[in-house]
């Protein structure tokens, strides 16, 4: 039989959904013994067991007399079961006792599945054992052909298999990550605050928050990070950060000594490399519009002072979490007035690439805001989001995620 046309019709055979693996070697087995074309009229499947050592019978089919369910051979005793790890297909006279009382006096076997290791080398995951009136060599090449289709059909289905265990898992990382993020809008006094992430990639290490508590409800906490690696590694920072950040928040402490608290936690808990910037600030009922921050080596905040027209940046008050576990924090303060906003921003909004490789840039970020200033902090939010990602989309650079957080005093 063609060879090319041997390994379609092995194919074939397997395009039915089964459950385990050895249905679908069972169906295989069951399907070459019918089949006019490959001369061959009973075959046997035999499974390696690791706790045993041995190969196991599992399966038994054709005009041949029946080997005893579950008869096991070690691999000790039987090198034909690592020769097959090397030449895949072997024809021999058999050796086993037993199997040459059932009349087994020739046999044709070939591997399949994994190589699994075994003192020093390796042996199948399984092999399936034919009958035929002619084992000769030239039933090799068809038997090589057979433990081939055999053997990718499964690691089809064990890519298959974990593809879909890494879609359920991604899925479930982004659901955390997006339970971690608040609702967007948050009213507090008199002041309008609206916060967009937008991941890079599923997901993403940027996050945001509002620290607020029933019991102090004269004041509230508004964080915005970036762990400096990406994808599940950066997640799984920033879920740890946010934690942290809620537990200590909850403890009504003071900001300089809860960024300094949250910077030994990181320097402890992660790599060196695995640094991140953070910007918090803090709003009360004060009616000059006091406005509390530290900022870990984060991006300046921008503030527009509606009145002046004016733009003031929050420049950074210490060094970036994780690396330098002695850092101190200073606090430093501002007013919002009446129209006054605050946009706080991540690297990914700022550093966004256009077509010709060239930065949204932070001066872009400023005319954004002057414009937008009469609008609500989710439009201002929004448009400015939008404007970053339309000025990025032709370019095939640096790509980060993008977080925004506007605060507006109404």
């Amino acid at each position: 039989m063609n060879q090319r046309r041997l390994y379609r019709t092995i194919e074939s055979f397997a395009s039915e959904h089964f459950k385990t693996d050895k249905e679908v070697l069972k169906h295989i087995l069951n399907e070459i013994v019918k089949d006019e074309n490959i001369k061959v009229k009973g075959g046997r499947i035999w499974q390696y067991e690791a706790s045993t050592e041995s190969y196991r019978i599992i399966h038994q089919i054709g005009v041949i007399e029946k080997v005893e369910p579950g008869y096991r051979i070690p691999v000790a005793h039987y090198p034909m079961f690592q020769a097959l790890s090397e030449q895949r297909t072997i024809i021999a006279n058999e050796t086993d006792r037993y199997l040459r009382k059932k009349g087994i006096i020739k046999y044709s076997a070939t591997g399949v599945g994994d190589r699994i290791r075994w003192k020093g080398g390796t042996v199948y995951q399984y092999v399936l054992a034919f009958n035929s009136d002619f084992i000769d060599q030239s039933l090799q090449g068809d038997l090589n052909i057979i433990g081939l289709a055999a053997t990718s059909l499964l690691k089809g289905r064990k890519i298959e298999r974990k593809a879909k265990m890494l879609e359920m898992d991604i899925d479930k990382a982004r659901e955390i990550q997006l339970n971690i993020l608040p609702d967007p809008a948050f009213a507090f006094y008199d002041y309008d605050i609206y916060g967009i992430s937008q991941p890079d990639r599923i997901v993403g290490g940027d996050f945001f928050d509002y620290l607020y508590t029933d019991t102090e409800k004269d004041r509230l906490g508004i964080v915005i990070g970036d762990a400096a690696s990406k994808g599940f590694r950066a997640a799984s920072q920033a879920l740890y950060v946010v934690g942290a950040l809620r537990m200590g928040a909850s403890y009504h402490t003071k900001i300089s000594w809860l960024i300094s608290r949250i910077n030994r936690i990181i320097n402890r808990s992660f790599a060196e490399e695995q640094f991140v910037s953070m910007f918090y600030a803090e709003l009360s009922d004060n009616k000059k519009g006091l406005l509390l921050y530290a900022n870990a080596g984060h991006n300046s905040p921008i503030v527009y002072h509606a009145r002046t027209q004016e733009i003031e940046e929050l420049e950074p008050t210490g060094q970036l979490l994780g690396p330098f576990p002695d850092e101190s924090f200073r606090v430093e303060n501002t007013y919002l007035q009446q129209g006054d906003i605050c946009l706080i921003y991540t690297d990914g909004v700022s550093e966004a690439r256009g077509a010709d490789g060239s930065p949204y840039g932070e001066r872009r970020l400023e005319q954004q805001l002057a414009a937008l200033a009469v609008k609500s902090a989710k439009e201002i939010c929004e448009t400015v989001l939008s404007d970053v990602n339309k000025y990025s989309q032709d370019s095939e650079e640096y790509s980060d995620d993008k977080t925004v957080v506007v605060i507006k005093r109404t």
